[in-house]
Parts: structure tokens; sequence; C-alpha cells
């Protein structure tokens, strides 16, 4: 057998049914190529079927063997071969330090790349429960995300409970339902179906070249799963990694808004990261995304801050204080109901966007446009209204087509723009207007320059080229406009 590296290697066993043998049959393998040894955990996928899963990083013959206590299931062995990756796949996303070409140069981990090296620019959105709704619905909403806006989208393994979302779903990921006049879950057996569900809209995502930000917990609930023992909780966990880690764009995110569940501490949290990060054999991103207050992204389990926020400028105080990519998840929604995170227009949603990723962070669309059938992208997925996700296509193709790594961001002079080694600038004006901007230019270098009007999506040549002190560049005196200078 041959698996591509970065594709999903499985093996199905044959096991026991009787019991419950989601909690009582424990099982797994340990795979090896060389002198390397990854343990994977492994699942029940109901019916007698024992399933593991492994996504080899490594090309080059691997075996395995299984272990369990059920003695039907211990001791199984297998190989295969990985062989190279399949073309456009570039592996999952890793947390990476800027490469500035000098030795012994300490440079903040802060950026994000492929594990194959290539340059990740993260342009995400939100559609929290576009998996729980019908499969037309569902459908629709992978055709939208076919025309390429978006390079990420943040989704809930729990169905939803919130404004413009109140239908429940054909299943749960635990066994039950509505039961009288309320619900009930068995929350020691899963419910194989609904995983398979989610599964799949992983993997289209995967082969469409967008990250899964899997949403772990979320207050918004009527269910009862904001509610689970903390015991209950990590038998979640276990079982959430068990399945999907060995899909390469998986990122765990931990919760959406933390902060509004108190019933589970910060020892709580930092149990879930630990799991998680012990458990995962492909070391996915971890985050988790605040309402008011931040958690500690400082600690060691967190790979990047996921932030919900309105003030793109402080970008770069985080990325000082937790030395970590900074993603702007949540930066307010374009739309039009009443509520304030939910009504900025197109255009502030582009200034963000753009003024998020120019400070040296990362950016994170939605959209929230009143619909007859209540079904707004935010929260159900289907199609988008807005003017902004072409405008955001544009965007991550200038930002894609930079060299791979900022060296410095210059929040210092309280001007968005990135700096390429002295071989490229970006800066960024948003509703700035002026006629001309002056730079000091690096000795010995000569650059020609382009205006990038960010809504109008026109790139433009200047005439002439620019250098030395005080080179003056015009400009258009129009909002929403870029500069990118260029060395010859």
């Amino acid at each position: 057998m041959t698996t591509a590296k970065w594709d999903i290697f499985e093996q199905v066993f044959s096991g026991p049914r009787e019991g419950n043998p989601f909690a009582e049959v424990p099982f797994g393998a340990t795979f090896r190529c060389g002198m390397r040894q990854v343990p994977v955990e492994g699942f029940y996928d109901g019916e007698g079927r024992y399933v593991v899963r492994f996504m080899p990083d490594w090309e080059g013959r691997w075996s395995f063997v299984t272990r369990s206590s059920c003695p039907d299931l211990d001791g199984k062995t297998g190989e295969f071969e990985c062989v190279a990756p399949r073309a456009g796949v570039h592996g999952p996303v890793r947390v990476t330090g800027a490469d500035t070409g000098k030795m012994h140069t300490h440079v903040p981990a802060t950026r994000l790349k492929y594990a194959d090296g290539k340059n990740y620019m993260c342009v995400g959105t939100t559609c929290y429960c576009w998996t729980h709704q019908p499969e037309a619905l569902q459908q629709a909403t992978l055709d939208t995300l076919k025309k390429g806006y978006f390079n990420k989208i943040r989704m809930c393994v729990f169905p939803k409970h919130y404004e413009f979302n109140h239908n429940d779903p054909e299943c749960y990921p635990f066994e039950g339902g509505a039961s009288g006049e309320g619900y009930a879950f068995d929350f020691t057996r899963f419910n194989p179906e609904s995983w398979r569900r989610l599964e799949k809209r992983i993997g289209q995502l995967a082969d469409m070249g967008i990250e899964a930000d899997l949403i772990l917990f979320h207050p918004y609930d009527r269910w009862g799963f904001s509610q689970m023992s903390h015991e209950t909780d990590l038998y979640y966990l276990r079982y959430a990694v068990a399945r999907l880690a060995a899909f390469r764009n998986v990122w765990w995110s931990f919760a959406n808004e933390y902060d509004l569940m108190p019933a589970k501490s910060t020892q709580d949290w930092d149990d879930c990261f630990r799991l998680v990060q012990t458990l995962d054999p492909a070391g996915h991103l971890r985050s988790i995304h605040n309402c008011r207050g931040f958690y500690d992204h400082t600690k060691p389990w967190v790979t990047h801050c996921s932030v919900q926020h309105s003030d793109m400028e402080r970008v770069p105080e985080w990325i000082a204080t937790y030395q970590k990519p900074v993603v702007i998840d949540e930066c307010c929604y374009e739309g039009n109901i009443p509520n304030y995170w939910g009504s900025i227009s197109a255009e502030e949603m582009v200034n963000r966007m753009w003024e998020s990723l120019c400070w040296g962070g990362y950016a994170g669309h939605g959209e929230t446009y009143l619909d007859p059938e209540d079904v707004l992208w935010w929260a159900k997925g289907g199609t988008l209204h807005g003017k902004s996700p072409e405008r955001i296509l544009f965007l991550r193709k200038i930002m894609e087509s930079l060299p791979a790594d900022p060296v410095f961001a210059f929040e210092r002079t309280r001007v968005m723009g990135l700096n390429f080694g002295d071989e490229e600038f970006l800066y960024y004006y948003g509703l700035r207007q002026s006629g001309y901007k002056q730079f000091d230019l690096p000795e010995g270098k000569t650059y020609r320059a382009e205006v990038i009007d960010a809504w109008n999506m026109t790139v433009t040549p200047v005439e002439g080229t620019f250098s030395g002190k005080g080179a003056r560049v015009p400009m258009p005196s129009r909002s929403y406009c870029g500069l990118r200078l260029i060395a010859l």
C-alpha cells in the first residue's frame, strides 16, 4: 500500500460490539519509520469497526503495530510506503519565525507557513454551524467557498443556539436527541454518523486548500454540551483527536468566547489544551477565542492568538506581548443586523482586513446580512451577499504575491506596513488621504512603485523610480490605498 505524504492512512479492524466499546475498549497503534515512533489513538466507529488513522509526514516505509486490551485487536501489524505529496498539497500549517537570512538572528515565531515551507497568508471567515444544516445548504456553502475568497473557516463541532440559528441538526456528536420537552444524550456514547458527516466536510475543505478551524466548545447551547463534566470534556477531546487529527487542515480552537463559560475554570482549559497537545500526533495549531478577557496566550500549549477585537492597531502590541502569531478571527461582521458587532460596512470590513495584515497579523471575515429565511453566512453558511469577499480575494492575491516573511512591521512609526528585507515594502494608509508619501529609502537601492486601491481592486504603476533620502512618491489622494515599493 502507498499513501502520499500528508494524506491519511487508515486501517479498519473488526472487534467487539457488546457493552460500550467507546469507553470500554482502548485501541491505538504505534507507527514507525526508521528511528521514529509515533503513538496514535484509534477510535470505535460503531458496528464493530475499530479504526486507526495516521497522517505520515515522512517519505519512506512505515510499519505499525496495534495495542488494545482486547486480544482480537492487540498486536495487529501492517506497513505502507509514504510517497511524495500530491500536487498542491503543502501539509499542515505551522508557526514559524521570519527568515532574515542572517545567522544567529532571533526572530519571534509570529508567522504561519505550511509544513513544506510555502507561505500561508491566513485570510479566514466564520461560518459557525454550516455542517449542522440541511444537505442543500451545506452544498451551497461549499459552492461559495470554491470561489477562493478564504483559506480558513471557523466552524463548530457542536450545534449552536443563538439569534438567527435556532434549528436542530439532523444528528448530534453524542447519541441522543429530542426527548419530551427537552433533550437527552448519553455522554458515554458517540454518534459515528455525526462524526462521519463532519469528516466529509473537513476532507472537502482540504481539497479546496481551506483550513478547518474547529471550535471544540462554545457557550451558546440548549442541549447541554457546554455543561458537560470536565471528565466528559476530556473524553470527548480524546475521541475528536483520534478521529480528526489525521486531516492535515485541522486547527484546534478550544472555545468560541471561552470567558462566557464560567463553569470551566482556567485549570480546566489548561487540561484540555495539554491533553490535545499530548495526543495529537500531527501537532496541529491550538488556540482559544475570547469575548472580553484574554486567556494567557504565553502558555506553551497555545500556538497562536485567536482574538476578538475591532482595534487592529493593537496587533503589534499583542505580537510583542505573546511572541506568537496574532489572528483577529472576529473583527466584527459586514452586515445589517441590529447588533453593533454585525453591522459594519463592506468598506470597513475590507479596511480592517488590510490593517490587520499590514500591522503584522492576520484577520478573519464574517457576514451577517438579514435574510427572509434567516440564512446568515456567519451562522449557517449558504451564499454571500456582501461586497467585501471579492475585495478580500484581491487582498489575498496581493499578499500571496509578496515575499514569504516580513522582517519587520512598522509599528514604531505608526504606519501600517511590512518590510521584506529592504527588497520590498508594503504600506497601507486606510482612511487617510495624501497627494504623496515621502521616504528615506535604503542607501544604494532603487525602487519602482505601485499604488494599490483596496476598494476598486486596481494596481497602478507609478511613473519613474525612487531612491535615497526624502524620496517622494505621488499618491492619488483617496482612502483605502496602499503603496508597494519593489527593489530593482
